[in-house]
């Protein structure tokens, strides 16, 4: 059990710097993709790869950390994250080439992907009741928050013709930051928690409705992360600014979700999530369609659209399949990344094709690139295309087990 020797607040200032961390590998890296090509002379797809390993490194670290929760313990696990974090923002800043960007991206996932396993139980097990709703809210602010810190650091540091190495070294002060701020703590682990049975979490995570939920947490990462990780090499040449589209997207998923709370209760889990999924689908083909200030506008509906999936649909499994325990919320996580990681190349050999494409019709130059950009966002909406079928079926599916009897008195 917690105890008054345990600095809580210095644990959750701490959590909040690492996930600030997450965030900046992430905007910052998106950032400099255009960089690192041009640099490296590397493909589409290759930029895809890249990308790969840090959205798998994420869950496997991620699902390991779940498992390994109270046995290893969450001190531990942050340490690893640092080490790893550490490794892999070096790694990028003296990168020679394709294969280290490779092994440095998968460090940096691995890291974040441990911030993920340890802060969330760390944050719940630290506060109860409304008090724990309120502060694992307010941790996961920090993404799209740190997304839109780390996007304008980008911009601006872009702007003034700083290179992606001094770029990447920003990332290393919120790592220093939480390493100062967990050093000599003692963590919260709640002894009840830790009696929890992992044969029962899988049983649960077996249920048709996990497995459906499963299925839709994959579509829903891609939907959310796949525009938001390309968007300065596919809306470089549409008149908006990439990383102010970036920067505007998150800041608004970070507003988003501090009102989470009426939100879903006005229309409840499901229809949250499909409401979202057809803004989303909304927003991406007004991404595909129009240019300069007008992409601004198709931000703003793509960010409302992608802005409560993640914490809804791990909200979903805590209410619906409250016996898959943390491993069951690690599990959805991690399959979010994973699924993320899988589509990365395949985006990026899209943006190969139709530039060969687009390159045959005699486009060139700006136009070549904002015709390719475009065309891959056309594939793109399939994605958010999926989850309005999914969670119709999953809005229906749940509205007769909530007047059903049996799921009355369950």
């Amino acid at each position: 059990m917690t105890n008054g020797k345990i600095n809580k607040s210095a644990l959750f200032t701490g959590s909040c710097f690492a996930l600030i961390t997450t965030a900046f590998t992430f905007s910052i890296r998106a950032g400099i993709l255009p960089q690192l090509a041009a640099r490296f002379n590397l493909t589409g797809e290759q930029l895809g790869f890249i990308n790969l390993m840090f959205f798998l490194g994420f869950p496997v670290s991620m699902i390991i950390g779940g498992l390994v929760y109270h046995s290893f313990g969450p001190k531990r696990i942050m340490q690893v994250a640092f080490v790893t974090h550490t490794i892999g923002i070096l790694m990028t800043i003296y990168s020679g080439g394709y294969v280290s960007l490779l092994a440095s991206t998968l460090f940096i996932g691995f890291g974040n992907g441990c911030t993920e396993a340890a802060c969330n139980p760390l944050i719940a097990d630290a506060f109860a009741g409304r008090d724990m709703n309120k502060m694992l809210n307010r941790f996961h602010m920090w993404f799209p928050g740190g997304i839109v810190i780390g996007s304008l650091i980008s911009k601006f540091m872009t702007d003034l013709h700083l290179g992606w190495q001094a770029q990447m070294w920003v990332t290393m002060a919120p790592t220093i930051m939480y390493a100062v701020l967990f050093y000599g703590k003692t963590f919260v682990v709640r002894e009840e928690a830790a009696t929890s049975s992992l044969s029962q979490n899988f049983a649960a995570m077996l249920s048709p409705l996990y497995i459906f939920l499963f299925i839709c947490m994959a579509f829903t990462a891609i939907t959310e992360f796949g525009p938001n990780q390309w968007v300065s090499v596919i809306m470089s040449n549409s008149g908006a600014s990439p990383m102010l589209i970036l920067a505007l997207t998150t800041g608004l998923m970070a507003a988003g979700r501090f009102f989470a709370g009426p939100v879903v209760r006005l229309l409840g889990q499901t229809g949250v999530l499909l409401t979202s999924a057809v803004l989303a689908t909304i927003g991406i083909y007004m991404f595909s369609t129009v240019t300069g200030p007008l992409a601004y506008v198709a931000t703003v509906i793509f960010a409302l659209g992608v802005c409560y999936f993640w914490p809804v649909m791990v909200g979903s499994v805590a209410q619906r399949v409250p016996e898959s325990g943390a491993l069951g919320m690690s599990i959805i996580g991690g399959i979010g990344m994973f699924s993320t990681a899988i589509f990365q190349p395949f985006i990026g050999s899209w943006i190969d094709s139709a530039r060969a494409e687009k390159a045959a019709a005699g486009l060139t130059g700006g136009a070549l690139e904002l015709a390719a950009g475009q065309a891959t966002l056309v594939n793109m909406i399939t994605f958010p295309a999926i989850l309005i079928v999914l969670f119709t079926i999953l809005f229906f599916w749940q509205r007769k087990a909530t007047f059903a009897p049996t799921a009355a008195a369950h």
